[in-house]
């Protein structure tokens, strides 16, 4: 080996970039005075692209791959450079690595409630918040609209202005939609799909191409939960008289109690179940109103009713209640036979055939 090529060999460059922040979009490989030796060796891993920019200008955009820099493998730079002072070649030019790999898991959300028109609940705000994924497309035109002279560009650095556009966009999509608003659930993955094709263009215009638009959740203020919840629990319910008897009907298969006392408890609910249903479907008046006695009879040991003093008169005169039926009235201690109770025995009385 010559003095001159053992001078050469010394000076020989390696340039690279490891990224260990994994947040890093583009690095400018530091060089003293930014000079590149001529024959340096240029290694570009995968999911990176290296910018050559001379005096301001980008020269040429380099792939994966390793780079002997000589004047025959920079035909670009060639015409930029002169390589004809020996080893001390003044080739002043700045490498610019991109990373090209996805930025995933990037936060955006309204930061206030988006007010819309709905057709079932009309005007209603909601709030929204989801990820998305970015990455470089076009490496020149990323540095040329938004990196500039900065050596080091992290994803926070533009982070916000990229969430203010899909915020933007996303208010603008849902407007236009005419979604339901209890529909907006099971459409997240659509509408996702449909965001990111309807924002892409906007950010090509930075060199980038957005990955993913991802819909975590659409929600709305808590009075409107509130009121949805009571819609489902009524929907759920249907008939509130059907409910409590139920619940009455559940309480009287606990063990524990007498007889008397469970009968008397079941026909509590019972008028309970048949007073509160009357008051949920009718309007509410000031007025108070006149207190009615309502009536049980068992037949097959099963209590049957509520009915009022007219439907047991009706029972009686179609013969289908007897002085001897079992008969339980709201205010009573226990069941008693009909012609015990004094307003029922006085039916059978009235009913009584005239002497002969």
């Amino acid at each position: 080996m010559g003095f001159w090529d053992k001078i050469f060999g010394e000076l020989i460059d390696v340039i690279d970039w490891l990224d260990e922040s994994n947040e890093t979009m583009v690095y400018r490989f530091e060089r003293y005075n930014n000079e590149i030796k001529y024959g340096a060796k240029l290694t570009v891993r995968q999911s990176q692209a290296a910018v050559f920019v001379n005096e301001g200008e980008i020269a040429d955009v380099l792939g994966p791959g390793i780079y002997e820099l000589e004047t025959q493998n920079l035909p670009i730079l060639t015409t930029l450079q002169h390589w004809d002072h020996s080893f001390n070649s003044p080739f002043k030019a700045e490498v610019y690595f991109c990373n090209l790999r996805q930025f995933l898991d990037l936060k955006w959300g309204t930061k206030n409630p988006i007010i819309l028109r709905d057709k079932e609940f009309g005007v209603i705000r909601l709030r929204a918040f989801g990820t998305y994924g970015v990455r470089i497309d076009d490496p020149a035109l990323f540095i040329k609209e938004i990196v500039g002279t900065n050596g080091h560009f992290g994803i926070d650095e533009i982070s916000n202005q990229l969430r203010n556009i899909i915020i933007s966009r996303f208010t603008d999509i849902v407007a236009s939609s005419n979604i339901p608003t209890l529909d907006l659930a099971a459409n997240y993955d659509q509408l996702g799909d449909y965001i990111t094709e309807r924002i892409k263009e906007e950010f090509s215009k930075y060199g980038l191409e957005l990955t993913t638009v991802i819909i975590e959740n659409i929600s709305v203020p808590p009075a409107v939960e509130e009121a949805l919840d009571k819609r489902s629990s009524m929907g759920i319910i249907k008939d509130l008289s059907e409910y409590l008897t139920f619940q009455t009907a559940e309480s009287m298969t606990k063990e524990g109690g007498s007889a008397a006392g469970d009968m008397a408890a079941m026909g509590v609910g019972f008028a309970m179940a048949e007073k509160l249903a009357k008051n949920f479907g009718e309007p509410k008046t000031y007025a108070p109103e006149p207190y009615e006695k309502m009536y049980y009879y068992a037949e097959d040991k099963e209590p049957q009713g509520p009915f009022t003093i007219d439907e047991v008169e009706d029972f009686v005169k179609s013969n289908k209640l007897n002085s001897s039926t079992l008969m339980w009235g709201t205010g009573m201690e226990k069941w008693k036979k009909a012609r015990e109770i004094e307003e029922i025995e006085s039916l059978f009385n009235f009913l009584s055939p005239p002497p002969l």
